[in-house]
């Protein structure tokens, strides 16, 4: 027998009473003149609880299973209390209210969907009543002032509650549906959606309209799905500060922190709910600006992803969360999670998306499953039916899997950078007076001092691609390096030494500089400038809750990044060190690790080069730690992991002090000597307080970060600058940006011999070319944009 809706128990019972079969426990049958109200409420629960699949074929059979395993093991513990639902769950926060609510969810899908083996089961839905009113007889109603984190109240919570009586509409009484409409009014008044500002912005905005507009329709009541569907379009917009996403694709929320990983996918992810649930009818998202969300799947979220996973450097405090206390499913929240997550929400969107837009996504997408081999996503245990059965759905899909497109990509507006080249990919992680340090709150993350100093995350290539092993054979990239990052990384991590920081190894008090995003540098030159395929990046460091200050700059170039430090100095008392690379090694990994004049080589991972020799530090140690060190709502299991540690000691208050190394990922120990005995391959122009150069022949690259104005061999700039020149032939393009954002002009000169200038961006003039030099003035605005001019060489 096929059905054509097999989640729903409703649409299984009248298959069987047409079928003549017994009907059970089934619901009753809706009215066949459905309203308006009606099929919105039922389209809903086909995003809900999915469509499509076969509820007898894996995954899905095993995911219903566990559900309705799930179920009734929280039927059996269910004992209400004035205080709580379930024992040792209290109606407390960060999340007591919600998990209530979360586990009558999970009891009503093993009601309505076959395979839980709880299917129309009343004892289980007279369960799910029972709990409905307790939490609204106690702890949610009008007579409730809400308490610790407002989350819970207007987000957590009301999600849950209006998806419940959603699931449940006919199944419940009227005063239970008005008493859920009631309680939402109440918690998320309208006041919540008429003003844009403080929690009501970016997904959080999104979160409350997706409340507000499902209990507009559970109440039949047309002004607060307009309210919701309205109150969406300061959503779409470009912003140019605060929260939301920017022209260049950084998105930021609680106003200084990047987070494009975790509060992105619940954007995206609300945002598709939203369009697909209203689609068609009287309260159509019509906004033009709509186009603007669909556009940021592959400018501003794509990029950031990587064989699956999503980088942490965009995740915010969710980096420190692992296993959670009390998470039924016992899934580790890791790059990879956030990653298929921000993939399944990308896979809703592309409901609302044209023809086109959705076949580029689908070859996306389709390619992450293909690589995404750690944690695979057609099985991740995070999904339950509806975001399996849609991204099955597009696995199945006649587009052919595509691979990430090399290129820079900078976010300029959260001071991230990614750089991503056939063999690898690598993040850049900054903080300045726009961007925080780090955030911690609620007891989480308190120990991510010195995630912007400059981390530098990197993976080598992905599954089906290859790395050159020190012998000269070619062997698959292993999955221990696919998982660099996810394999109980920030548990067992040393803090004071992430990789590619500068930092002063004084000791930091937990939550050091403050929570939710507040510990943020006096520093205006963090950015850089990209030609879309090599870029300069710099960054004018700042320690937190320390002296420390340097200037570090990363020019990533064709198959490495080039990493200079200079101005380092400190009057901490204490050591300062760049910590240049920190790899996990997982349970038992044993790499061989090389150290000669000159290089470094770290086997099925990559190199490092020492242009200018210096002594390195390296360190092979065993670290043990439990997510619940950094976060007090995690599992206080312990696990060790191996680690590789190389730095530089640039020792105690040191003054103007300097680092080079060149970071080759992937690359094999013959690649690695053969590019530090290659004195020709790069030239360093400057390397100081003042301005950081390079010049790269055989890529024709010239690439200079101006921290003052000055010269750096052909390049000069009358005002701080980032420049990149790359030749071609008998052309050449200059990229010019404004890190400090003063918006003020400047005037970049090149001593060049240039025949005449072919374009140029409406910011560039050219006030010379020819005898022997070409000299711009470039006027860049209040943006870190990149400002372009394409030259003849004379």
């Amino acid at each position: 027998m096929t059905l054509k809706r097999r989640t729903l128990l409703l649409a299984a019972a009248l298959t069987a009473t047409a079928a003549g079969a017994p009907l059970g426990h089934a619901a009753p049958a809706p009215n066949t003149s459905d309203d308006e109200y009606d099929t919105l409420r039922h389209r809903w629960l086909d995003i809900a609880l999915g469509t499509g699949y076969d509820p007898a074929a894996e995954p899905y059979a095993t995911r219903l299973r566990e559900t309705g395993e799930l179920a009734r093991a929280f039927r059996a513990a269910m004992a209400p209390t004035a205080t709580s639902l379930w024992p040792g769950h209290p109606f407390d926060p960060p999340s007591g209210i919600t998990g209530s609510y979360s586990r009558l969810w999970t009891m009503t899908q093993a009601y309505l969907q076959e395979g839980s083996g709880l299917t129309g089961d009343e004892g289980l839905l007279a369960d799910v009543r029972r709990g409905l009113d307790h939490l609204s007889t106690t702890v949610y109603n009008l007579s409730t002032t809400p308490y610790g984190n407002w989350w819970e109240w207007q987000i957590g919570s009301p999600r849950l509650l209006t998806d419940i009586v959603a699931a449940l509409h006919d199944q419940l009484t009227d005063d239970q549906r008005a008493a859920a409409c009631a309680a939402v009014d109440h918690f998320i008044p309208d006041s919540v959606l008429r003003d844009y500002s403080g929690t009501s912005t970016g997904a959080n905005r999104v979160d409350l309209c997706r409340s507000v507009a499902l209990r507009g329709v559970l109440g039949r009541a047309p002004e607060k799905i307009a309210l919701a569907r309205d109150a969406l379009s300061p959503v779409f917009p470009y912003v140019t500060k605060g929260d939301g996403l920017y022209a260049d694709g950084s998105f930021v929320q609680h106003t200084w922190v990047a987070y494009s990983g975790t509060y992105g996918q619940v954007l995206l992810d609300g945002l598709g709910r939203l369009f697909t649930l209203l689609a068609g009818s009287s309260w159509e998202v019509t906004d033009p600006n709509k186009q603007i969300i669909l556009d940021s799947v592959e400018r501003a979220y794509a990029p950031l992803i990587h064989d699956g996973l999503v980088m942490d450097s965009v995740n915010g405090r969710a980096i420190s969360r692992g296993h959670l206390k009390g998470d039924d499913r016992h899934v580790m929240r890791s790059d990879h999670f956030h990653g298929q997550a921000l993939i399944a929400a990308m896979t809703l969107l592309a409901e609302c998306a044209g023809a086109p837009e959705r076949d580029r996504w689908y070859g996306r997408i389709k390619g992450w499953i293909e690589r995404g081999t750690v944690t695979p996503i057609l099985t991740a245990r995070q999904f339950e039916v509806a975001d399996l059965a849609r991204l099955h759905t597009v696995a199945r899909s006649a587009v052919p899997a595509a691979t990430d497109p090399v290129g820079h990509h900078l976010f300029a507006a959260m001071d991230r950078a990614v750089h991503r080249r056939p063999g690898f990919v690598a993040n850049i992680a900054m903080a300045s007076e726009r961007i925080a340090h780090y955030e911690c709150g609620n007891g989480e993350n308190p120990r991510g001092w010195h995630t912007g100093a400059g981390m530098t995350l990197w993976w080598p290539s992905g599954p089906g691609q290859k790395s050159h092993r020190s012998n000269g054979s070619v062997q698959p990239v292993q999955p221990d390096q696919l998982d660099q990052y996810t394999d109980w990384f920030w548990p067992t991590v040393d803090w004071y030494r992430l990789p590619g920081i500068t930092v002063s190894t004084k000791r930091l008090a937990d939550k050091e500089g403050g929570e939710w995003g507040e510990p943020r540098p006096a520093a205006r030159w963090v950015g850089g400038t990209t030609d879309g395929t090599y870029a300069a990046i710099g960054q004018h460091l700042r320690g937190l809750g320390s002296t420390l200050q340097a200037r570090k700059s990363w020019f990533c170039v064709a198959d490495a990044v080039i990493c200079l430090g200079a101005g380092i100095t400190c009057t901490d008392g204490v050591p300062v060190e760049t910590v240049v690379d920190n790899r996990n090694l997982g349970e038992d990994g044993e790499p061989e690790f090389v150290v000669r004049r000159g290089w470094a080589h770290l086997e099925g991972h990559g190199g490092w080069v020492f242009p200018d020799g210096g002594e390195l530090r390296t360190l092979r140690e065993e670290r043990t730690g439990a997510w619940s060190d950094i976060n007090t709502t995690s599992t206080s299991e312990r696990r060790t992991r191996r680690w590789q540690t190389l730095w530089l000691d640039h020792g105690t208050d040191p003054a103007d002090e300097r680092y080079l190394y060149v970071l080759m990922p992937g690359a094999s120990r013959h690649q690695v000597a053969a590019r530090a005995a290659d004195r020709h391959w790069l030239s360093v122009l400057a390397n100081d307080a003042h301005r950081q150069a390079v010049h790269v022949g055989s890529l024709g690259l010239t690439a200079a970060n101006f921290w003052a104005p000055g010269v750096a061999g052909s390049l000069a700039a009358t005002a701080p600058a980032s420049v990149l020149v790359h030749r071609r032939g008998g052309t050449a393009t200059l990229c010019v940006s404004e890190p400090p954002r003063t918006g003020e002009t400047l005037e970049i000169t090149w001593d060049r011999p240039v025949r005449r200038v072919v374009r140029a961006d409406p910011s560039v003039e050219t006030l010379e070319a020819g005898g022997g030099r070409l000299r711009l003035r470039v006027t860049p605005g209040a943006v870190c944009a990149t400002h372009r001019c394409e030259v003849v060489l004379g």
